[in-house]
């Protein structure tokens, strides 16, 4: 029998192990790839991508809310939430990723989809964020592509972190999320995702069993745990 020739045995390119694809699932840039990569630090990876089916849990319960907002993506990893709100009808956004590697992926992810005019990407910690820039995040010359610069926007603002902090800096992101509550403009809504080790009855106002203002509306999706809260 003929050995085969080296065309033949010539396999594809493989992708490599540490970089992969995610898509944007609803809005007018349904089905655009987004880019990240498995970035590793003392062996943990740095970026956890959230999974498919708990984003679109999330804009499923947020539904056509997300228009007209300005999004804030906090420990903003690979983008996907703030950019799935954008191709939902949110104005503006701000993503804040202190990982510069991590960062530089979603400018790429940004400029790929040509959202660089509606977009901010602040390279630092969500917790030095909210003590240098929180208290200035609802002047319209912090959002970029603002249509009525004298009228700030509501917030859409995705928290989440590694699940680790919710131990970890229990403090810290229980004063981080008291302080986006603070500051919020009326009509804002906080999505916050943490696992099912978290209680949200830490947080003020505790837990609704269905939608209400001023009560956290939570959802189950293990291992994340997703709590909304709309002011």
């Amino acid at each position: 029998m003929a050995k085969p020739t080296k065309h033949h045995r010539k396999k594809k390119k493989a992708e490599p192990a540490d970089s992969t694809e995610l898509r944007i699932i609803g809005g007018n840039l349904r089905g655009s790839k987004l880019r990240y990569e498995h970035f590793q630090q003392g062996g943990d990876p740095v970026t956890r991508p959230m999974k498919h089916r708990v984003r679109e849990a999330i804009f499923n319960l947020i539904s056509i809310e997300s228009a007209g907002k300005h999004v804030i993506d906090l420990f903003a990893g690979t983008g996907a939430l703030g950019l799935e709100a954008l191709s939902r009808g949110s104005l503006s956004a701000t993503f804040i990723e202190r990982h510069v590697p991590t960062a530089r992926v979603i400018e790429e992810n940004i400029a790929m989809l040509g959202l660089t005019d509606r977009s901010q990407l602040l390279v630092t910690s969500a917790f030095l964020w909210a003590k240098r820039d929180l208290p200035n995040a609802d002047s319209p010359s912090s959002q970029p592509a603002v249509p009525n610069p004298s009228i700030p926007l509501p917030w859409l603002v995705f928290c989440s972190p590694p699940y680790s902090f919710y131990s970890e800096r229990q403090q810290e992101m229980l004063d981080l999320i008291e302080q986006v509550l603070d500051r919020a403009p009326a009509e804002s809504i906080l999505v916050v995702e943490a696992d099912t080790s978290f209680d949200f009855n830490l947080l003020r106002g505790g837990v609704a069993d269905t939608r209400e203002e001023n009560c956290w509306l939570v959802r189950s999706y293990p291992p994340a745990v997703v709590g909304i809260w709309r002011k």
